[in-house]
């Protein structure tokens, strides 16, 4: 499916609010709002509230799949507005999926 590119100044927050710390190990690939983000890259989750009952269960990390299909950076895919970021507990337990707010808004692939 067609979409924008993630990049490093696009925002991406765990379900519960948390935000994701969106850094990236691509060194080729650029647009207007930052490096373009990767597939195998995983993003850190600041400030999630989330707790089961009584326990805190915050989101700690994001993990992705989905990417394009039509681009890539060293052999591996760029993420777009449409990728699948699932949010882990500190157990490793997914906790839903990542919520993309913001993404480049000059550059889209597939």
């Amino acid at each position: 499916m067609p979409g924008r590119i993630l990049t490093t100044g696009s925002t991406v927050q765990c379900p519960h609010g948390g935000m994701a710390q969106l850094t990236t190990a691509d060194v080729k690939v650029s647009a207007a709002s930052g490096k373009a983000l990767l597939e195998s890259d995983v993003h850190p989750v600041t400030g999630c509230a989330f707790t089961i009952g009584t326990k805190p269960s915050p989101c700690l990390r994001i993990e992705w799949s989905a990417g394009a299909t039509s681009l890539q950076s060293g052999g591996t895919p760029i993420l777009l507005e449409s990728s699948l970021g699932t949010c882990y507990s500190p157990e490793n337990a997914p906790q839903g999926l990542a919520l993309v707010t913001q993404a480049e808004s000059k550059v889209r692939a597939r």
